[in-house]
């Protein structure tokens, strides 16, 4: 290829850059070298790297550009070309390989089979055994969110079985693979050659630090696929801006769409990528081209089944969680944003969360002339702004926040993070006790809430099935969702599960009205069951859930006898193994 900018070509620089990378005046920051004005070769590497087009804020060329009159214009091309060199930063490109091929490889598979680990040793929540339940009826949607948790567990329970490790079979790979893709996108987005390699590395090394995401790498909820196909939106994002071939545009649509089937706050991340094209004049262009277009039909297109199937059980799904919007208590907004922050410290750790916030404070400054920064600070402002305004008005769960995390992660490794390796060290301590006192309950510590309700569901199904065989029950039945599937996935017979929500799914009805059966209720309800549904109810037993040497729960046992068949009665269907059969404490 010729070279541009021959005799009497006055074409800045800038402006050759842009042939070859439309999307930004940024080059492509790939590979260990930069080679300026003309094409070489070098491990499949190519680059260009004017000194007048810099990412780095107060160039005299960025100046001149914003009508700076002290700022000295960009030379001419040919004159800069001559004053190029060819420049390697050798130091912070070696590490980066080695990083990629070594290092990271082997951190991950460490880290993995230590999370399959405590992933196989935990006792399941209730809503993981909610989930599982799921995918025992699976269904385009469901009352709370998408399929795809369902969808993940039933491929980790065919490969695993039906124990704790199946149901979370997925999720320490999905998080092996995102922190690939969280390096990939780290590399494009860094403003320059030297800063990507240690941004390669700070990235992922952040992001699988935090709390949030070594938990959601061992427990199975809506947001550990949500995380990972997040995590490829951004990195399809990243390529775009680094290379500027439109193709991306479709990963990024396919990705945004099985976000969309993970769980419903994906949306928030559309949003954030539409403001971007919007807001930021480099991207503007992109609206004039059928790519993004595309990218959003592909989206939609994957999401469709959801939508059908709340078209067909009256937008249940969408009622749920669009009535959390709009509400507004100003009496207790104060706890409820008190408790946003502090739930975030906690999860990101609290160095983390300061690099965190710096990142975000770098990127939002730089969001309208760098089409990088302003990626990251759309995606993350949009989702937040809405936490913020809903936390104003009613509680924001801890883990509702996570899909932040990715971009916050990338913010601060192509911001350079200082101290780092301190912030990594605390945050992997914490996850680390957390995990282990998880698992295995080295430390008999005063009960937590968020532990304590995960184990002793085994000893508590054996009571209730020794009680039922001994008064020669006719069923199981309960009134909760998670005391509902936890019984389900322990008790090693169907449990009759009563609640509107399981009108919605494609299970058996449970014959309520056969003879007498026994109701559990957790003692956190302290109403009678209702006569006019259960008939008279005698209370045959107390029994207490023991975890980690402490009372986690109790409960009280009533023989019911149902006058008629209950229409919001479903048949849970057990797990294929008997009852006693697997862990507890």
């Amino acid at each position: 290829m010729a070279d541009a900018g021959g005799p009497g070509d006055d074409t800045s620089a800038e402006d050759q850059i842009r042939r070859f990378y439309p999307l930004s005046k940024h080059p492509p920051l790939r590979g260990n070298m930069y080679v300026p004005g003309r094409r070489r070769r070098r491990s499949g590497a190519v680059k260009y790297a004017p000194p007048e087009v810099s990412r780095h804020r107060g160039h005299d060329g960025d100046r001149a550009a914003q009508g700076d009159a002290t700022a000295v214009a960009p030379r001419p091309a040919k004159a800069a070309r001559r004053e190029m060199h060819f420049v390697r930063d050798k130091r912070g490109h070696s590490a980066a390989r080695h990083w990629q091929r070594w290092s990271m490889p082997g951190l991950l598979f460490v880290v993995t089979l230590a999370r399959l680990l405590v992933a196989a040793q935990t006792p399941l929540s209730p809503d993981e055994a909610y989930y599982w339940v799921w995918s025992k009826a699976l269904a385009a949607g469901y009352p709370d969110h998408p399929p795809m948790v369902a969808l993940w567990i039933k491929l980790g329970t065919l490969i695993a079985g039906e124990t704790p490790l199946g149901v979370r079979l997925l999720g320490p790979f999905a998080a092996a693979l995102g922190t690939w893709l969280m390096m990939r996108a780290a590399q494009d987005l860094s403003p320059n050659l030297g800063r990507a390699g240690r941004a390669a590395v700070i990235a992922p090394v952040l992001l699988n630090a935090t709390l949030a995401v070594n938990a959601g790498a061992v427990i199975m909820t809506p947001d550990t696929p949500l995380l990972l196909f997040w995590m490829a939106a951004l990195a399809a994002l990243a390529r775009l801006i680094a290379t500027g071939n439109g193709a991306w545009w479709l990963g990024f649509g396919v990705a945004l769409g099985l976000a969309l089937a993970s769980k419903y706050t994906a949306v928030l991340g559309g949003v954030g990528v539409l403001l971007w094209l919007v807001l930021v004049p480099a991207m503007r262009p992109q609206l004039r081209t059928r790519a993004p277009y595309v990218a959003a039909a592909l989206a939609a297109l994957i999401f469709a089944p959801v939508l059908l199937w709340n078209a067909d059980h009256g937008w249940v799904s969408f009622v749920r969680q669009g009535g959390r919007l709009g509400d507004f208590a100003v009496a207790r907004a104060p706890q409820y944003v008190a408790e946003l922050v502090a739930g975030q410290i906690g999860l990101a750790t609290p160095l983390i969360f300061v690099l965190f916030g710096a990142g975000l404070a770098w990127v939002a400054r730089r969001a309208r002339t760098d089409p990088a920064s302003g990626l990251l600070a759309c995606v993350t402002l949009v989702p937040l702004v809405v936490f913020a305004q809903h936390a104003l008005g009613a509680r924001v769960q801890a883990n509702w926040p996570v899909m932040l995390y990715p971009g916050l992660a990338l913010a601060a490794a192509v911001q350079g993070a200082r101290q780092w390796r301190g912030a990594v060290l605390v945050g992997g301590v914490i996850s680390a006790v957390v995990l282990l006192q998880a698992a295995f309950a080295p430390l008999r510590l005063p009960p937590v809430a968020s532990l304590a309700r995960l184990g002793g569901w085994n000893r508590l199904a054996v009571s209730i099935h020794v009680l039922s065989g001994g008064l020669g029950s006719s069923f199981v039945a309960a009134d909760e969702y998670g005391l509902a599937s936890e019984l389900a996935f322990h008790l090693g017979a169907p449990v009759s599960a009563v609640e509107p929500r399981w009108r919605h799914f494609d299970l058996a009805r449970a014959p309520l009205d056969i003879g007498s059966g026994l109701l559990v209720i957790s003692n956190r309800r302290q109403e009678l069951p209702d006569p006019a549904v259960w008939g008279h109810a005698e209370m045959v037993l107390r029994l207490e859930r023991r975890a980690y040497g402490h009372v986690a729960e109790s409960y009280r046992v009533y023989r019911v006898t149902p006058p008629q068949q209950i229409s919001d009665a479903a048949l849970l269907p057990p797990r294929a193994v008997s009852v006693g059969l697997g862990y507890d404490r």
